[in-house]
């Protein structure tokens, strides 16, 4: 039985290492669960196009579609075009074309936009797949992310309308399903309302090629210590991101103390790995990295590495996945982490990394930047790190646990698609 499935939510996916895992882990799933399925991604290009993605390890077809909230209302990627050809029954728009056929719609809001934490029109882009799913009375599955926080109350009623439309609506971690039944209130669901792991446990790491390979493994090898590997984040490096989030701390001066501390310990070694790499924008990692790796060679020389640029999220995950213990700002660098067993901590600006963290038992190993002070996130690091042997054995039972979970989940989604085909 031929399945058609959508996939909204991901867009930026190439510089965004963590909407990226998304995305991959997402489509990874269900191919492999459905590999004669249609699989059509909604991103941020222009027109269709073919483009790649991976199933064990294996390269499979997929379909590229644009979609944007964009002012360009003549252009058929606009969703503005797109509402108003499906109310002209179509008009050829490939989208919508895409939407119609679908078996189901699968949206993720990349992972945590669900929100107007980062602007109304933030929300406005998550939202109007959404929508348009729900005008096309096609099955509209959230996937796994947060709901929240909303301050704006006309948003919040909005965004309690669409999750109310949906098929089903998966909340990544425990304190994520508590917010949806929150927002759904009466109308909360527990056949349709689940609790369910990021999708991003199930990705699957895969080696670089070529010249990295030989890089990171001839770097690796040469290591007789522990490896600590770290996520900087633009974002929350620099005064815009501080004032944005209202922060107590200063993420990145605490970033550069851990890992000074940490190297102050024999044949230690510390990795570097942007996970957004916005071309210079206030949202990149690339700079603040760079900066990192600059300060610290000058005193640790060759023990200081940053990963080569070109990675995928397969193989950032497999870089992750050799290290001793992982300290992020980024949430799924740190998810890359926890799902291969690797100790971490979070250095978090939001809600979201507790709850994500509680889902294998960690929540104690995040540093809310949000309510600590410089030397309380420092001590809050230094005994993640100083403990992680204690948190390397609790995650060996946890973790094949929550990857199950993101399994059956994506079982029960498979079963929604083809009870419509």
């Amino acid at each position: 039985m031929s399945v058609a499935a959508c996939l909204f939510g991901v867009p930026g996916s190439t510089l965004n290492l963590g909407v990226g895992a998304l995305r991959a882990a997402t489509i990874g799933s269900f191919l492999a669960r459905v590999p004669d399925a249609r699989m059509t991604v909604f991103d941020d290009g222009w027109g269709e196009r073919e483009g790649t993605a991976y199933v064990h390890g294996q390269p499979v077809p997929i379909t590229l579609s644009g979609a944007r909230h964009s002012r360009r209302y003549h252009r058929p990627e606009s969703y503005v075009n797109m509402r108003l050809s499906a109310a002209l029954g179509g008009l050829g728009n490939h989208g919508v074309n895409a939407i119609d056929s679908a078996d189901v719609v699968l949206d993720v809001s990349g992972g945590d936009s669900f929100s107007d934490i980062y602007g109304e029109h933030r929300f406005r882009t998550v939202a109007w797949p959404k929508k348009l799913s729900l005008l096309r009375k096609r099955k509209l599955v959230f996937l796994p992310q947060t709901y929240g926080p909303f301050k704006i109350p006309r948003i919040r009623a909005e965004a309690a309308g669409l999750a109310r439309g949906a098929a089903m609506a998966w909340a990544r971690d425990p304190d994520s399903y508590s917010a949806l039944r929150e927002l759904l209130g009466s109308d909360f669901d527990p056949r349709r309302h689940r609790e369910g792991v990021d999708v991003a446990f199930g990705l699957e790491p895969r080696a670089p090629e070529g010249a990295a390979f030989d890089e990171l493994s001839a770097w690796f090898a040469a290591a007789d210590g522990p490896v600590m590997g770290i996520n900087v984040s633009g974002l929350m490096s620099r005064a815009e991101g501080i004032a944005q989030f209202r922060l107590a701390g200063d993420g990145g001066k605490v970033a550069r103390q851990i890992c000074e501390r940490v190297l102050e310990e024999p044949d230690t070694r510390v990795i570097i790995v942007p996970h957004v790499l916005a071309a210079g924008g206030t949202d990149d990692d690339t700079a603040t990295s760079e900066a990192l790796r600059a300060d610290l060679a000058a005193t640790y020389g060759d023990r200081i590495a940053i990963t080569p640029r070109g990675l995928d999220p397969h193989q950032t995950k497999w870089v992750i996945s050799r290290t001793a213990w992982f300290c992020g700002m980024r949430m799924h660098a740190t998810i890359a982490a926890l799902s291969s067993a690797v100790p971490a901590a979070i250095l978090a600006y939001s809600l979201k990394a507790r709850g994500v963290f509680a889902t294998v038992g960690q929540e104690r190993h995040v540093a809310d930047a949000r309510s600590l002070r410089d030397d309380e996130l420092l001590d809050t690091l230094w005994k993640s790190w100083s403990n992680r042997s204690a948190a390397a054995a609790e995650l060996a039972e946890r973790v094949p646990v929550a990857i199950r979970r993101a399994g059956e989940q994506m079982d029960e989604i498979v079963a929604l698609a083809r009870s419509g085909a």
